[in-house]
């Protein structure tokens, strides 16, 4: 075992090519495992021949999934070590995220799945008084 150096591609992330109006019927039928591809395609994760579908979230991941040409590829943000597990942000929106609790156990946690650059939003609405 040997580490993998940042910037690496670690997997990628395959499925089949589905247009946007099918993603969309994916998603309502709670199909987590969309990834947009471009203006017309996204790409339907949830096969059995896609071991990157197993990866979890984590609010401070070593990874990140990145479209490269068109194919979506998970990507060593930082040295990772042997035996470390293999985590990148979801990066889901702010719509329903009650619904989508985080258990990374991460300091930067924010204690749901979104996006980076929601978490300072996020904690500043977890911190106001909740409204009678």
């Amino acid at each position: 075992m040997t580490t993998i150096p940042a910037g690496s591609r670690v997997i990628e992330y395959v499925g089949e090519r589905i247009t946007k109006e099918q993603a969309l019927e994916c998603c309502s039928r709670d199909n987590s495992f969309i990834f947009c591809l471009d203006e017309t395609w996204d790409l339907d994760g949830s096969v059995d021949w896609n071991p990157a579908r197993l990866l979890n979230h984590c609010c401070e991941p070593n990874c990140d999934a990145e479209n490269i040409e068109g194919h979506i590829w998970v990507v060593a943000r930082r040295p990772i070590q042997p035996g470390e597990e293999i985590t990148y942000n979801y990066n889901y929106d702010l719509e329903d995220y009650r619904e989508h609790p985080c258990r990374c156990s991460s300091p930067q946690c924010v204690g749901y799945i979104v996006a980076e650059e929601l978490f300072d939003l996020l904690r500043s609405r977890l911190s106001m008084p909740a409204k009678l």
